[in-house]
């Protein structure tokens, strides 16, 4: 088992890793990527909230929101990191490890989607989105064992 310091020092130190590549991708989605989703989507249409909006639009939506799950989970990677130093729990270590699963299939295939969607067919494009809802299902299992863990340290002496 690892001691509470290198528990600290592993999931603060991912986790502040994740946020600054999260600060990157968010930067890149506000000055460097518009032009090109305009230009790999020129004339291409996506279906959202049942309208029809230019594609390219979408996708910068998607990638600013893969950017934002990044951040708010690799922050939560820290308080795994901060609370694993008052105390030994499998749930932290669960919660952890869900949300690096979660932001590596949610915002990971968001980011594909996003710059290459216009080379896949409707069928690969679904496959990922899949990935993507997979991946946000393990952020909700890491916010539940989070708070799991966090109850118990606030019940237990």
């Amino acid at each position: 088992m690892m001691d509470g310091e290198n528990r600290l020092s592993s999931w603060v130190a991912l986790g502040a890793a994740l946020a600054g590549v999260a600060v990157m991708m968010g930067a890149i989605a506000a000055h460097g990527i518009e032009s090109h989703l305009a230009k790999s989507y020129e004339g291409q249409t996506r279906k959202t909230v049942g309208m029809e909006i230019p594609a390219a639009q979408k996708y910068l939506a998607d990638f600013k929101t893969a950017s934002r799950y990044q951040m708010s989970h690799a922050l939560g990677m820290i308080v795994v990191g901060l609370l694993a130093t008052r105390r030994r729990s499998k749930l932290l270590t669960v919660a952890g490890w869900a949300f690096l699963v979660g932001i590596s299939l949610f915002s990971g295939s968001l980011y594909v989607l996003s710059l290459m969607a216009h080379g896949f067919s409707d069928g690969t494009r679904h496959a990922i989105g899949l990935t993507a809802a997979t991946g946000g299902t393990s952020f909700i299992i890491g916010w539940g064992c989070l708070a799991i863990a966090a109850f118990r340290f606030s019940t237990r002496p």
